[in-house]
């Protein structure tokens, strides 16, 4: 035992100064308070860049006499300490999780399990961040909500036609998914947060890009795309399937009525939605279709577009979901439009504090997050800016005028142009 603990560093020397009763008969209570002095060395910086630590003899040490894994975590005393670590570990901020990975093997072995992320889902500790790619950064930013904390995360390693091309993105659980095209063919890059690592080790059933996409819980769901055909040329598809980020793998779900490309999808009061797009012909859609799990079917929905302005080189539509109500930014006219389900018709609530309508949808994020709708872009008051401006706003049925607040973003500067951005719910 004492050779183990003469491993450790820095050594730590613990001065405690006894009181003394005052009397045979003083009781626990009439002690004066303990001093209690901690020494330590500096500390030695650890290179935030290296990878977690590898396997030594004073890690080890550390490993057995702070840490506990499942397997130990069986009876007793054991499975106590083990299910309050997780507990202390599942409050922290998802910004300090990749730290662990650098701290030991056995916290990293921890981020591993999910268990923490299991634990934060059960006790509703979840919290949204906004994950973004800016135009001239080589890596995607992860802020939380309020934009007050910021991290770059790893560089894909890919090629240089995936990091110039286009990319669709989206989330399941824990996981970033990023599908894009490399030099010879369609792959599809996975950021875990647990390891804080891309991956890249499956593929989609039909291999595709812009399509339409959204995520519940640990599960994506993709409608729609272009793959490339037999011939090499594109071919627009109605092919649809899902990702579950637990078992990492993919499944396929009935086809959609129409052929889409460019098109958008949402979680809408259950379903899954794919809204508008371009067809096989290049002719954009107003319909759109709704998505029934239970008996693996689609349901058309007709002139769910009705009204609204196309224009060759359009973005898809850019839509998000608060308390469910489904929200557009019309791009052509710069405003924000909410849609009644009942009537299948949009209302006006105004216009935007962005210039979306700059390169017809492209460059602007519009999502939602939490109960507020987040649009990030080039200010429309800012025309000297080149950086991005964020801004929210918290919708509501009694709301009559909007009110959009401007969400300053001291922690980090980036370019107006927002080339993908996404919500992650851990």
């Amino acid at each position: 035992m004492q050779s183990s603990l003469s491993t450790f560093k820095p050594k730590m020397s613990l001065m405690l100064q006894k009181n003394q009763a005052r009397g045979t008969r003083a009781s626990l209570s009439q002690f004066e308070p303990r001093k209690l002095l901690i020494a330590s060395t500096k500390p030695t910086i650890t290179d935030l860049n290296a990878e977690p630590c590898s396997d030594s003899e004073e890690e080890e040490t550390v490993e057995n006499l702070t840490s506990l894994t499942p397997q130990d975590a069986h009876n007793g005393l054991p499975k106590l300490m083990f299910d309050l670590e997780v507990e202390i570990f599942s409050r922290l901020s998802c910004f300090q999780y990749w730290k662990l990975n650098l701290l030991n093997k056995q916290f990293s072995q921890l981020l591993q399990s999910r268990e923490i992320f299991k634990v934060r889902r059960e006790r509703g500790l979840v919290q949204p961040y906004v994950l973004m790619f800016s135009s001239g950064e080589t890596c995607w930013a992860m802020f939380d909500k309020g934009f007050k904390n910021f991290r770059q995360l790893p560089e894909i390693p890919s090629d240089f036609c995936f990091f110039y091309g286009d990319k669709e993105t989206i989330t399941a659980g824990t996981h970033l998914i990023v599908i894009g095209r490399e030099e010879k063919r369609i792959v599809v890059w996975r950021y875990e947060l647990e390891i804080n690592k891309w991956i890249n080790d499956t593929e989609m059933i039909t291999p595709r890009v812009m399509y339409a996409s959204a995520s519940r819980g640990t599960d994506a769901f993709f409608a729609g795309g272009i793959k490339t055909s037999e011939n090499g040329g594109p071919d627009v598809v109605n092919v649809a399937e899902r990702y579950n980020s637990d078992t990492k793998t993919w499944k396929a779900m009935k086809a959609m009525h129409k052929r889409r490309k460019f098109s958008s999808g949402c979680f809408l009061r259950g379903k899954f939605y794919a809204l508008g797009g371009r067809d096989e012909n290049d002719v954009y859609l107003t319909c759109g279709e709704s998505y029934d799990e239970l008996t693996d079917s689609w349901k058309l929905i007709p002139d769910m577009l009705k009204g609204m302005t196309f224009m060759n080189p359009q973005s898809p539509p850019l839509i998000a979901v608060v308390k469910d109500n489904l929200y557009l930014l019309e791009t052509w006219l710069n405003e924000l439009w909410v849609y009644d389900i009942n009537a299948n018709i949009w209302k006006n609530l105004g216009v935007v504090p962005v210039k979306a309508n700059a390169a017809l949808g492209w460059g602007v994020a519009f999502k939602s997050v939490g109960d507020r709708i987040l649009v990030i872009g080039a200010s429309v008051t800012k025309s000297w800016d080149n950086k991005m401006s964020v801004y929210t706003f918290c919708p509501s049925p009694k709301v009559e005028k909007i009110t959009w607040e401007e969400t300053s973003c001291d922690c980090v500067q980036l370019g107006h142009f927002i080339r993908n951005c996404c919500v992650m719910l851990a």
